[in-house]
Parts: structure tokens; sequence; C-alpha cells
């Protein structure tokens, strides 16, 4: 559902944030996108979500090839920032009516996707007030609710869990498994590697913007005995190997 062939992006003249990447993400699963800050995360997931161009390489969302139908394929996605602090003179329930206007969701399917998600979040009693008024974790959610509200097929989350609380998190977590179980696919960026154990079927791990693991946390780990998954990450990505 996801297919990135040679990816690169260049900054400037010299600076290669994303150098050559390859990976093909399946309906049904949960991959996790990993490595240190800087290591080309976001700037991978912005070229998945059309964000911006790379400055090599091929991306089809969902069949669509993003570069020759963007509307198309952007319509499929499901996108969450890794920062929730934009319309905030919005109420919670403007800003969902807005990006379900953008993705023409009907009035009675943006009611009722709005209230069964916030019902999950514990947003119910927020709806009606300006996202200036909430906590770094109510905008959050009310990220995750709007990016939702057209039921797209591909979820692509930069660091969704940041600040969200417990409760928010684990219901976060049962949403992304439901949608891979229903025959879609999840993409999402954590630093958490204890997120990436318990939910993912694979992950993705880059460091300097190159692929250096694709694969079961399984088979990582079974290749580096003795050794936590957070000392086998520090490995991996700190040293010159």
């Amino acid at each position: 559902m996801i297919k990135a062939e040679g990816l690169t992006k260049v900054f400037g003249t010299d600076f290669v944030s994303v150098d050559n990447l390859s990976f093909h993400i399946k309906k049904g699963e949960i991959v996790g996108f990993v490595g240190q800050n800087g290591a080309g995360k976001t700037t991978t997931i912005k070229m998945l979500t059309g964000i911006i161009k790379p400055t090599k390489g091929n991306i089809v969302i969902d069949g669509i090839d993003i570069e020759k139908e963007p509307i198309k394929a952007k319509r499929s996605v499901g996108y969450i920032a890794d920062n929730p602090d934009i319309f905030l003179r919005l109420t919670g329930a403007e800003y969902v009516n807005f990006i379900a206007d953008i993705y023409g969701v009907s009035e009675n399917d943006r009611k009722e996707r709005m209230q069964e998600m916030a019902e999950r979040f514990g947003m119910e009693d927020s709806l009606n007030k300006q996202m200036v008024s909430y906590s770094h974790g109510m905008r959050q959610k009310m990220m995750v609710i709007a990016a939702l509200v057209h039921k797209p097929p591909v979820w692509i989350l930069d660091e969704p869990m940041t600040g969200l609380d417990p409760n928010a998190a684990y219901e976060l977590k049962k949403m992304m498994r439901e949608h891979a179980d229903e025959g879609n696919c999840v993409f999402f960026s954590t630093h958490v590697l204890e997120v990436a154990e318990k939910l993912c079927d694979e992950i993705i791990m880059i460091k300097k913007g190159k692929d250096i693991y694709q694969g079961t946390l399984d088979n990582l780990v079974e290749t580096h005995k003795n050794k936590s998954l957070e000392d086998i990450f520090i490995e991996m990505t700190t040293t010159d190997k």
C-alpha cells in the first residue's frame, strides 16, 4: 500500500537528508520507522505525503503514483504531523469539519465519525472549545480525529504518541491495530522502542538517511543475542559500522 523506491532528498547543494531509501508496506501491516533525531524520518514522511518533492525516487500510495496523480494519492492518506499547534483559533469541531470539507465527507458521516473518535479519546466535552485552550495532548488527539475523519486506507503518522496520556496512547494503538486488521496499513515514526516492539509487524531503521535494517524485531534481536532492544538501537544508530 506504500511503495518507495530509491527515495532521495537533497537540501541545498550537498546535504543529503534521505539517501536512496526503498521499502514496501503491504496491506494488514503496521510498520514502525525508527532512528535518531535528524536521521531523516520526518523528511521521508513529508515526501510520502506529498508535502515536499523527492530529489529522486518514486512513491506509490495505495496503487497511485503520487507524482502523476497527487490529489488522488493524498485522498488515500491520513497524515498526522509531529506538531499539533495549527488552526488554534478554531474549535475542535470546526477544525474537524474543515478537514472533512476538504475530503468531501458527508455531514452524516463526519458527525458520526467525529463523535465516535471523540468518545474514544475522551474529548466529547471539548469539541466546541477553541483549540488554543487545549493542552498539547488534547491538540494531538484532535489532529488524530481530523486526520482520520475521511477513513483513509493508509495512515502515515509522525511521532503520534507524543503528548498523549496513557489512556489516549492505548486507544490510538488499538485503533492502529484495528485499522491494519481490516486490510489497511499504518506507517509511523517513533523513538519509543517499547511501542515499536509491542505494536509493529516490522520496523525500518535508518541512520543518516540510509536504511540500516528492515524486518521484524524478533529477527533483529536474534542477530544480536544477549542484548536489549535499546542496546541494539544505540549500537546500530551511533556506531560507524
